[in-house]
C-alpha cells in the first residue's frame, strides 16, 4: 500500500517518488514492481485493470476509465515504465531514492523520462474522478516496457494485438520534452532513424607501399561526403530561425572498424552512421542519395541498414482539425504557449502513428533544463504539480470531442487504418523496419 506522505508534501508528489524509487533500469527493469503499482493505483481509482504480456516477461499495462458514450472512439494516454542506466558516481544524489532537495527539486531517473508523465494522467484522473466528473470517450492509460531500447518487446507488438485494437483508440498523447523557457514544446512527428552501415573493400598489402584503390581512400570519400551533407544540413538550420532541430535530416559518423595491424593496409574497412531522417524527405530518394554517395567513392563500397524506420506519420496541427482544436484551445484557456516541432529522436509515438491513431508529444515541464539521460535527471515539485493541473484541462477538452463528422470519419480498428484524416504520411512509406531510441 501507499505509504503515507512526509509531512507538507502533496501527497501526488509522494506517489511521483514512490514510482520513481522503483528500479525498471536497464538492463534489468523490475517491470514486476512497476505492473504492482499501477495495479494498486487502479484498484484505488476504480479504473479497469488489464495487462498483456507481448512478449515472455513484457507486459502492457492497460487503466480504462469507461466513457459516456462507448460507440466514441477513445483517449490513449501512453507512457513507458522503463529507464535509461545512470552513471552513478556523477550524480549528486542516488538516482533512485527519489531526494528531494531544499528547494524542491526531485532527483531521480525517470523524474522527466517519463514517470513524472505516468502520475501526472493518474492524478489527473483522480481529481477529475473525485470532482464527480465524467465524460463521453473513455480514456485509457497504457503503461509499456522497454521503449528505452527501441519498443520492439513493447510498444511495436502491442499495437499489433486484438487488446490494442479493442480499445479502439481515436487519438493519444505521449511524451515530449521538457523546455527551458516559457513555452511548452508539443510534438506532432518524429524523424526516420537510419542506422547505416557502410563497407568498403579495396587493395590490401604491405604498411610501407603507396598502394592504390585501398579501403581506406574509399572510406575517406563516403566520410567526407556524408560529412559534407552535415554540414550543409547544420548550416540551414542555423541560418533559419524558425526551424528547429527535427526539421532538418542530422548524422553522426558513430563507429569506424577495420584493420588488423600497423603495418597491414586492410582489405576492408567500414564506417556506422546515425541518420535522423526529417519527415518531410523523400525516403526513396534519400537512399538513392545514399547509394550515389558510395558509387562515388569507387567499386566494392555497399552499405546495409541496421535500423530503418519507413513509416512517417504528421499529426495534424491545423485549427480546423478536432482533436488538435481541443488540445491546442485546452492550452489557450489555460494560457499555455506552445510550440509545435518535429520530434528530433524516436518515442513510440511512431508506433501509435503507424496505425493510424494520431498523437501528439506532450510533457508539461515548461521553465525546465533538457535533463532526459542526463547525470542528476531533476523535476521541481511545482512543475510536476502544475502538470497534474494542466492533464486535468487537457482530458477534459479530448475526453469531451464529439463524435466527428463523416469527412474525418475516426477509425474503428486502427491495425487496419492506412491514416487517419486527423494525421498524414509525409510520403508512401515501403514496409517498415524499426529504430531504436535514445
Amino acid at each position: 500500500m501507499a505509504s503515507e506522505s512526509p509531512e507538507g508534501e502533496h501527497p501526488s508528489v509522494t506517489l511521483f517518488r514512490q514510482y520513481l524509487r522503483i528500479r525498471t533500469v536497464h538492463p534489468e527493469p523490475d517491470y514486476g514492481a512497476a505492473v504492482a503499482f499501477l495495479e494498486e493505483r487502479a484498484c484505488q481509482l476504480g479504473l479497469g485493470c488489464q495487462k498483456v504480456e507481448v512478449a515472455p516477461g513484457r507486459v502492457v499495462i492497460v487503466l480504462t476509465w469507461p466513457g459516456t458514450n462507448p460507440t466514441l472512439p477513445s483517449i490513449l494516454l501512453n507512457s513507458h515504465m522503463d529507464v535509461v542506466p545512470v552513471f552513478k558516481e556523477h550524480w549528486s544524489h542516488d538516482p533512485f531514492e527519489a531526494f528531494k532537495d531544499a528547494e524542491g527539486y526531485i532527483y531521480g531517473r525517470g523524474a522527466q523520462d517519463m514517470k513524472c508523465v505516468s502520475i501526472q494522467y493518474l492524478e489527473a484522473v483522480r481529481r477529475l474522478k473525485a470532482e464527480g466528473r465524467r465524460f463521453p470517450r473513455t480514456i485509457h492509460m497504457t503503461f509499456v516496457p522497454d521503449e528505452e531500447i527501441g519498443g520492439h518487446k513493447g510498444m511495436e507488438l502491442f499495437v499489433q494485438r486484438p487488446e490494442f485494437q479493442a480499445l479502439r483508440a481515436g487519438f493519444a498523447l505521449d511524451e515530449g520534452l521538457a523546455s527551458p523557457t516559457d513555452a511548452f514544446s508539443v510534438f506532432y512527428s518524429e524523424r526516420n532513424v537510419w542506422w547505416v552501415r557502410i563497407t568498403c573493400s579495396g587493395k590490401p598489402g604491405h604498411g610501407s607501399r603507396f598502394i592504390e584503390d585501398t579501403a581506406a581512400e574509399k572510406l575517406h570519400k563516403v566520410i567526407s561526403s556524408i560529412l559534407a551533407f552535415r554540414e550543409k544540413e547544420k548550416q540551414r538550420l542555423q541560418s533559419n530561425p524558425h526551424l528547429k532541430l527535427g526539421a532538418v535530416t542530422s548524422v553522426n559518423l558513430t563507429k569506424l572498424e577495420g584493420g588488423v595491424a600497423y603495418n597491414v593496409v586492410p582489405a576492408t574497412m567500414s564506417a556506422s552512421f546515425d541518420f535522423r531522417v526529417a519527415p518531410d524527405v523523400d525516403l526513396k530518394a534519400f537512399e538513392e542519395q545514399l547509394q550515389d554517395w558510395c558509387q562515388a567513392a569507387g567499386d566494392g563500397v555497399t552499405f546495409e541498414f541496421a535500423q530503418k524506420w519507413m513509416e512517417p506519420r504528421i499529426t495534424s496541427t491545423d485549427n480546423s482539425d478536432p482533436w488538435w482544436a481541443a488540445f491546442s484551445g485546452a492550452c489557450k484557456d489555460m494560457n499555455l504557449t506552445v510550440e509545435p516541432e518535429i520530434f528530433s529522436a524516436t518515442t513510440d509515438s511512431r508506433y501509435i502513428r503507424a496505425v493510424g491513431v494520431p498523437a501528439l508529444g506532450f510533457s508539461p515541464m515548461n521553465r525546465t533544463p533538457v535533463l532526459l539521460h542526463d547525470h542528476d535527471e531533476r523535476l521541481h515539485e511545482a512543475v510536476f504539480l502544475r502538470g497534474i493541473d494542466i492533464y486535468t484541462r487537457l482530458l477534459s477538452a479530448l475526453a469531451s470531442v464529439p463524435a466527428l463528422p463523416h469527412a474525418t470519419a475516426e477509425p474503428h480498428a486502427p491495425h487496419l487504418y492506412p491514416g487517419a484524416s486527423t494525421q498524414t504520411s509525409a510520403k508512401d512509406p515501403t514496409v517498415p523496419h524499426h529504430a531504436n531510441k535514445i
